[in-house]
């Protein structure tokens, strides 16, 4: 019965205020809870500083199963001349970038060869300028 009426009469400020303050208490500790929970660099540094002799040889022994891993075939690709004429292309390609490489070089020879005279040339341009400015 003294339940019954205890239900029935509202709660007063001063109890709201305090079930408030609980339970923003209670979300405050359950929010930091959670962020320790989300932190995994933090989780990882700890398992790191708790177990290194098991961290390393982990390492050590993944390192070593990649370097000691079967390569994989090395597969050839064989054009056969066909309708399409593909392996036409592929010879005209080569023959391209074998005349684009040939005038790279001979760019890089000539500029070798020019740059002294460019340089002297701009130096006296310059030199020029600047004498007629006094």
């Amino acid at each position: 019965m003294a339940e019954e009426r205890r239900q029935d009469q509202p709660k007063s400020i001063e109890e709201l205020r305090q079930e408030i303050s609980h339970t923003r208490d209670r979300l405050g500790r359950d929010l930091t809870g959670l962020r320790y929970e989300f932190d995994f660099p933090l989780k990882l540094r700890k398992s790191f500083q708790r177990h290194s002799g098991i961290w390393i040889s982990a390492a050590t022994l993944l390192g070593t199963l990649f370097t000691m891993r079967p390569s994989g075939k090395k597969k050839t690709l064989t054009l056969k001349a066909g309708k399409s004429g593909q392996a036409k292309k592929g010879e005209e390609q080569k023959k391209g970038l074998m005349a684009a490489g040939l005038a790279m070089g001979g760019l890089r020879l000539l500029a070798t060869l020019l740059r002294p005279m460019v340089v002297a040339f701009l130096t006296k341009k310059v030199r020029g300028y600047s004498g007629a400015t006094k």
